[in-house]
């Protein structure tokens, strides 16, 4: 009986002390509790995966998909036709006529970029070049498109090189709307077509990965042809080259390409089981939002930022 005394009178002081408070201060008190009380369960992205539904993926486009391999193991390529149509059209025309293949990976640098080429080309060997069939030997620069009609899924944090960022048939994408322009982003995994001095010396018969950090500085400044699927773990693995820019500095170094074919000139029993998570549903817009949570014990802190060069796009094999 005397404890609960003790227990009312003390409640009656608390209320009291709280009657005393300011208004401002009791609707502050009140909207803290109604925001703690309001904040949704956390999903992981592990869990928005898994629950998924099959709408949420898409298969990869058998004619605009490079399958190469190196080392032995597959290194899939998806081109970007909407952002650079003529270079796409190349790239299927120098992978249909057998250019790529006897290819090599020529330069692995460090935190930058994993590129393959006609190994007679670095070593000045002009009479021995790979002849390019049908190909085009000029294309011109496409470094950009009109932002207007394009259907960007934004992030809602700010990018830092560009006024707005998000994914574009799964390719991560900047944009400046006020110039009415949008452009492919240099993040891992993405490929460029490697260029000379003159901004349109790119034909995609030399061509890029970046393998470490993104380095958003080449965006404008190279074609983006499209982005590596699966084999990143291959192209960013290999040796760096000891010449200058990451260059491999002796023929015998050069990893070859053994094969490189279409997705779509692949016979079905042979092409990769593999579909891709599509960038315009809400499944998409809830794993980069779920990115920007911290979920379990381990972590202290919540970033509550992402950006489009930390977002992967899921794959998984075709159920």
């Amino acid at each position: 009986m005397l404890e609960a005394c003790v227990q009312t009178k003390v409640f009656m002081m608390r209320f009291k002390s709280l009657s005393l408070l300011p208004a401002t201060a009791m609707l502050a008190l009140a909207g803290f509790s109604m925001a703690h009380a309001a904040q949704p369960a956390r999903v992981s992205q592990a869990d928005i995966i898994k629950n998924s539904t099959p709408s949420d993926w898409r298969r990869l486009d058998p004619e605009n998909t490079v399958v190469m391999e190196i080392n032995g193991q597959p290194v899939i390529m998806e081109l970007a036709p909407r952002f650079a149509p003529k270079h796409a059209a190349n790239i299927r025309t120098l992978t249909r006529e057998g250019y790529y293949t006897g290819s090599a990976v020529v330069r692995v640098q460090d935190n930058y970029v994993t590129q393959w080429a006609d190994p007679a080309d670095e070593e000045k060997e002009k009479e021995k070049l790979k002849p390019l069939g049908t190909a085009l030997a000029e294309l011109p620069a496409e470094f950009a498109i009109p932002f207007k009609g394009l259907p960007i899924t934004r992030f809602t944090d700010p990018d830092g090189w560009a006024p707005v960022g998000g994914f574009v048939d799964g390719m991560p994408v900047a944009a400046d709307p006020t110039k009415n322009k949008a452009w492919l982003a240099h993040c891992y995994g993405v490929v460029g077509a490697a260029r000379g001095t003159k901004p349109d010396s790119s034909n995609g018969t030399s061509l890029y990965a970046i393998n470490g950090q993104a380095p958003r500085a080449l965006d404008l400044n190279i074609t983006v042809v499209g982005r590596i699927v699966k084999g990143m773990d291959v192209l960013s693995s290999m040796p760096r080259g000891p010449g200058p820019m990451g260059f491999y500095d002796k023929p015998e170094a050069y990893i070859p390409i053994t094969r490189a074919r279409m997705l779509a000139d692949i016979p079905t029993a042979e092409q990769p089981n593999l579909e891709i998570m599509r960038t315009d549903t809400a499944t998409w817009r809830n794993l980069v939002e779920a990115s920007r949570h911290a979920i379990g014990g381990w972590a202290v802190r919540s970033a509550m930022h992402s950006n489009i060069c930390n977002r992967s796009v899921p794959t998984r094999p075709i159920p």
